[in-house]
């Protein structure tokens, strides 16, 4: 991979390196731990920074036919770095290939190809620089400037407070309102849920009322850490509203251990998502709603290995009319947020962009985002796809770009990765003559799109 690496023009490449490679990172969706930045973890070798916790990974080494022993299990940490080296060679057209290969050049130096051949090497090589190298470095070292972590209502954020406080590290890390718990009434857990949400707020949880309440207060606390956004991981986003009577009739059943209906759990859910929209309108934050994906298909080994191990897939595409209508019923009330939507299924883009248009508000520039590809879509093609889509049906310049959605200190070079895709496909543009050579309208985009747009829309 050279420098003009996936750019295949001119323009594309001067576009990349003059505007977009020097931006500052807003990762504003993402998964790291708070307490390893806090701390400033250090890791004893490659495996336990690259291969630990990432189940992109973990998904083709199965398919390459590995143990799980030397994947999530107790093979050695050589054994399971042998395995990945085995295995990424195959992976030709993943995006995999390139993130890894990004990642040895940009923080380990490392030029060649990694296979079972060159691994003895490169093990070698990244153990020697992790020595020296820590959670903060290599944030630091990605031109990071904001991060926001996925945190519970019930996070103490005691971590975000002393990272807030310490002068040596000058990143912004601030926490994300993520209540998925909170509205996931038909969960096993759900009753012990709300014991922690009453330990956490002092309230005690009878009625749907309570659960509005002790959520206020938790509103109010991520409020005062700086959390500018809340996210919701969805299976789609429902709309029943009824009264509040049968509401709180639901929330009984549920609280008697009775088991809830399809229509009681979309009732309850829509009551509780609709109050939170509400409350992030008046606080100024910005709502996400991800959806699409279809969790813990391979029950047996969900039952061995637990959530977020590679066992989810992409769900059927969404009812996209009960989105518009979602939107709609905060929006007669004039309590609709800046909100971000994000579908897992690539099918669903179209649709997301002609509804998302029918919100814009002129009070607010590009009030209503399309979210960046992501999970099962950030390859090549899957950017290249929603960009055309949503240049092709709004205003690609307002859009506020890409995020990580990772739990790796090394993902960073994603942002890279999708700033060279769309520098290539601005580029195609104009070598096309489909857009002018206007070297300043191009510097505005590119720059927005890669930092400028949503340090706007999140207010940083």
């Amino acid at each position: 991979m050279n420098e003009d690496f996936l750019l295949k023009t001119k323009t594309a490449s001067r576009l990349y390196h003059e505007y977009a490679k020097s931006q500052p990172i807003i990762d504003y969706h993402c998964h790291l731990s708070p307490r390893e930045i806090a701390e400033d973890v250090r890791f004893s070798n490659i495996t336990k920074l690259w291969l630990g916790g990432d189940h992109y990974k973990w998904r083709l080494l199965r398919a390459n036919g590995i143990p799980e022993k030397y994947i999530t299990g107790e093979g050695t940490d050589y054994e399971k770095f042998l395995c990945w080296a085995k295995t990424l060679p195959l992976a030709v057209g993943n995006p995999l290939y390139h993130w890894s290969h990004l990642e040895l050049k940009r923080y380990f130096g490392y030029e060649g190809i990694l296979n079972e051949e060159t691994a003895p090497a490169v093990w070698e090589l990244c153990n020697e620089k992790l020595k020296t190298m820590s959670a903060r470095q290599f944030i630091m070292a990605s031109n990071v400037e904001v991060i926001c972590t996925t945190d519970d209502p019930i996070d103490d954020l005691c971590y975000h407070e002393q990272l807030a406080v310490d002068e040596t590290f000058k990143v912004k890390v601030l926490p994300a309102w993520r209540p998925d718990r909170a509205l996931n009434i038909a969960s096993h857990d759900y009753l012990a849920y709300l014991e922690e949400l009453t330990a956490a707020t002092g309230n005690k949880i009878t009625t749907f009322k309570d659960v509005k309440e002790a959520l206020i207060k938790r509103l109010d606390y991520f409020d005062a850490h700086g959390c500018k956004l809340s996210d919701h991981g969805l299976a789609y986003v429902m709309y029943q509203p009824d009264s509040e009577d049968q509401i709180e009739g639901i929330l009984k059943k549920r609280g008697r251990g009775e088991e809830l209906s399809a229509s009681e759990i979309a009732i309850y859910q829509t009551a509780l998502l609709l109050f939170l929209g509400k409350e992030y309108a008046m606080r100024g934050w910005v709502m996400q709603l991800h959806y699409g994906v279809r969790r813990n298909n391979n029950q047996k080994q969900f039952q061995d290995l637990g959530a977020d191990t590679g066992f989810d897939s992409i769900g059927s595409v969404a009812p996209i009319s009960e989105l518009a209508e979602f939107l709609n019923a905060l929006e007669v009330e004039d309590a609709l947020p800046k909100t971000i939507v994000y579908s897992l299924n690539p099918e669903d883009n179209t649709a997301i962009d002609t509804i998302l248009a029918c919100f814009q508000s002129g009070a607010v520039k590009g009030k209503m985002q399309h979210g960046s590809a992501w999970w099962f879509n950030d390859h090549k093609k899957g950017m290249e796809e929603h960009l055309a889509t949503l240049a092709s049906q709004g205003l690609l310049g307002n859009f506020i770009g890409m995020l990580t959605d990772s739990r790796s200190f090394l993902s960073y070079t994603r942002h890279e990765y999708f700033r060279r895709i769309l520098c290539n496909y601005l580029g195609e543009l104009v070598e096309g003559d489909e857009y002018p050579a206007d070297e300043k309208a191009l510097k505005r985009i590119v720059e927005g799109i890669a930092h400028d747009n949503g340090a706007e829309y999140f207010g940083i």
